[in-house]
């Protein structure tokens, strides 16, 4: 049976449809195909999945070509020595690979592997007319574009040639050659194809590097081919290019670590900022915080020493360390060096140039953070309309600006303001780049939550799967934006009581999270907070207790102990212990998870009425009403002034404030609360949502007790 997920790409359906006939047509008789694959996973799915198709009619044999000896006649004659099947010449299949292994680069040699892998098959032609099996040769991209020119005999006798499309690749695109072309020989480089994109093996620079190590090369050639290497394999994690997401981004830190360490040798000042800054990204996406501080700070010290205070390359330098402080809930220290970035942008570049506009947003973003919304907008509509401004409507900063500006309106509940602006930028995400591209996943997600926010389940459901199928189809299956969406679908249906749907997909999520960043990292942390919860939700508290526990640990472990996420955990492990009915326990907690909020956010945030609210519904449940009463009042007259009258969050204040004067017997008191309360919910969520359902019943109850009263 086809497996329909490996080849839900229709190029790669038609591909293997045609392979399959191909092999099929001609098992029993000599039958050249050549298959491309750049990902050698994907390439081995593929291979499995024809085996186990044609098997048993067919019986289906692999060989690997030597590297030594890189001949495919060899190859199949060593086989077909082994195999009394292939001697009495039955129908078979034979796949071949290997190619892909082989070096491009002649390393000091003669002649390249590659070169003599294709002397052999210029001359194979008559060597293989003994063996009348199908035989697929599996090659890349970059092998198959020389095979035409140097294997032209072989070419002539081959009975098709298929594609298989895949965004991994492991080749190095001429774009990233480029800057290091100078290092290699003419001769070492006279293969160069500048028609084929993708040409050089990575393994090979690898080789060349290795080789130019084990002859005691220690010059600036070396430090620069350090650094290409390192950021080449930080952009294929980006660009979703990669072969192995934890091992090419330990191989990244490793050759930037190199470059960083051969260029303090050398002298190399200029280069060595860029590395620093770079080496700081890849420690900053694996959650290690404290590494990447100490590289951008020695960056920003050094790029000031080279290029003065005045330069955009420090504003840079200060908004990169301003970034990772934001990561780490260190807004005092963010904001700052935000705001000297900007003040820098805009007196070098003037107040219309496309760097303040990234600024403004930056600067934003952090107020946002903070639940500074009143500041935030009119940075956030600035930006909007620099960008609009000096790009025109059409262009990808554009639809960030708009993406921005939507998630603050979501943040406060303006959710009629925000969808339009979530749809504009998706519409415009297409029309840029394309169905296919990593912004239009992000864009689908965006509108997704703003859906769930408002209850519109149905309508969020299909935008989270299309987000995480587009996932899947650029980065694979193994991939943090992958693990990303998973935690957002289960979110959904967690909201939507589908458990059991929601569990698999939060295990799936943490098992990715665990194997691409390790057991230590942010995203692991959260993932294990979102399983928690979930079991929360099911009562099943005592699977709870310790997934909230290990979050809570990691994070103090990895933000330190005051960050808003460390406040987060404290906060989820006492409402654990709250609804345990062990008051005793939440109460510290919710006590030291309101003083960090207080703390980090400062007393106008909606993390502290959040705070405010829990403490008095635990002193609600306590009998301590007066106590309870205060804090209610508090997150009440905070919610208010943070988001307006017309949130949910309001409105589910007013009903907590009335539901204690209603268990108080102040009925009076409590039921224009719960009429208030009910009104927002009525126009937010619709008459039939249940949480309007519910205030309804609670509304109509009270009456039922006022009129009893009478």
């Amino acid at each position: 049976m086809v497996n329909e997920d490996l080849l839900a790409d229709g190029e790669n359906r038609d591909a293997y449809d045609d392979l399959m006939v191909s092999i099929e047509a001609k098992a029993h008789r000599l039958n050249l195909l050549i298959a491309v694959c750049d990902d050698a996973s994907f390439r081995d799915e593929i291979i499995a999945q024809y085996e186990a198709e044609l098997q048993p009619e067919i019986r289906c044999y692999r060989v690997t070509l030597a590297r030594g000896e890189p001949s495919l006649r060899a190859a199949v004659a060593q086989l077909v020595e082994r195999e009394e099947y292939l001697q009495q010449h039955n129908p078979a299949v034979i796949t071949v690979t290997g190619a892909e292994q082989l070096y491009f680069l002649k390393l000091g040699n003669e002649r390249s592997e590659q070169e003599i892998f294709f002397g052999y098959l210029q001359w194979t032609r008559e060597g293989l007319r003994e063996f009348p099996f199908a035989i697929v040769l599996w090659v890349t991209n970059q092998i198959l574009g020389d095979l035409r020119k140097k294997a032209p005999d072989f070419w002539s006798w081959r009975n098709g040639v298929f594609r298989f499309v895949s965004r991994r690749k492991n080749t190095i695109s001429g774009r990233d050659i480029e800057a290091i072309r100078f290092a290699f020989s003419d001769d070492e480089i006279s293969g160069f194809d500048d028609e084929n994109d993708y040409l050089l093996p990575i393994e090979d620079l690898q080789g060349f590097i290795q080789d130019l190590e084990q002859r005691g090369v220690k010059d600036a050639t070396l430090a620069t081919l350090y650094f290409s290497l390192g950021d080449i394999y930080r952009k294929r994690l980006n660009r979703g290019e990669f072969q192995d997401y934890q091992q090419e981004q330990d191989l990244g830190i490793k050759y930037l670590s190199k470059a960083v360490e051969l260029q303090k040798e050398l002298g190399l000042d200029q280069d060595l900022a860029t590395s620093l800054n770079n080496l700081a990204l890849l420690y900053r996406s694996q959650g290690k915080y404290s590494e990447a501080e100490h590289l951008y700070i020695e960056a920003l010290a050094l790029t000031r020493k080279l290029l003065g205070e005045e330069h955009p390359d420090v504003a840079q330098s200060l908004n990169n360390l301003a970034v990772l402080y934001r990561y780490q809930g260190r807004y005092s220290e963010a904001e700052p060096l935000y705001s000297q970035a900007l003040a820098l942008y805009r007196k070098l570049l003037g107040e219309e140039h496309t760097e303040v506009a990234h600024s403004l947003n930056n600067l934003a973003r952090l107020y946002q953070s903070q639940g500074r919304y009143s500041e935030a907008e009119p940075l956030y509509i600035q930006a909007l309309v620099l960008y609009r401004k000096l790009l025109e409507d059409e262009h990808p900063d554009v639809a960030v600006s708009l993406n921005n500006l939507a998630a603050l309106y979501d943040s406060q509940g303006r959710y009629s303001e925000g969808e339009p602006l979530h749809i504009q930028a998706l519409a415009l995400w297409r029309k840029l780049l394309g169905e296919e591209h990593p912004n239009v996943a992000i864009s689908l997600n965006n509108l997704a939550v703003l859906y769930q926010s408002q209850g519109r389940y149905s309508e969020a459901e299909p935008l989270y799967i299309q987000a995480l199928v587009l996932y899947h189809k650029l980065f694979g299956e193994e991939h943090p934006d992958v693990a990303t969406s998973l935690n957002n679908l289960a979110g959904l249906y967690k909201s939507q009581g589908r458990y059991s749907e929601a569990e698999s997909l939060y295990i799936q999520a943490l098992a990715l999270s665990r194997k691409l960043l390790g057991e230590e990292h942010p995203d692991v942390a959260q993932s294990l907070n979102n399983l928690a919860a979930l079991y929360r939700s099911q009562g099943r508290y005592s699977e709870a207790e310790p997934l909230y526990i290990q979050a809570l640990a990691m994070r103090r472990k990895l933000l330190g102990e005051e960050h808003p996420d460390v406040a987060q955990s404290l906060n989820n492990l006492a409402a654990l212990y709250f609804f345990q009915g062990r008051y005793s326990k939440a109460e510290p907690l919710y006590i030291q998870a309101l003083a960090l909020w207080r703390k980090l956010l400062g007393e106008e945030n909606l993390s502290v009425a959040q705070s405010f609210n829990n403490l008095a519904t635990l002193y609600h449940y306590q009998g301590r009403y007066s106590e309870a009463e205060s804090f209610y009042i508090q997150a009440l007259a905070l919610t208010r002034k943070l988001l307006g009258e017309e949130h949910l969050s309001v409105a589910l204040s007013r009903r907590s404030l009335a539901l204690l004067y209603d268990s108080q017997g102040r009925y009076s008191e409590a039921e224009p609360l719960y009429i208030q309360a009910l009104d927002i919910l009525e126009r937010i969520l619709g008459a039939n949502h249940p949480d309007t359902v519910t205030m309804r019943e609670n509304l109509a109850e009270l009456r039922d007790r006022l009129s009893s009263e009478q």
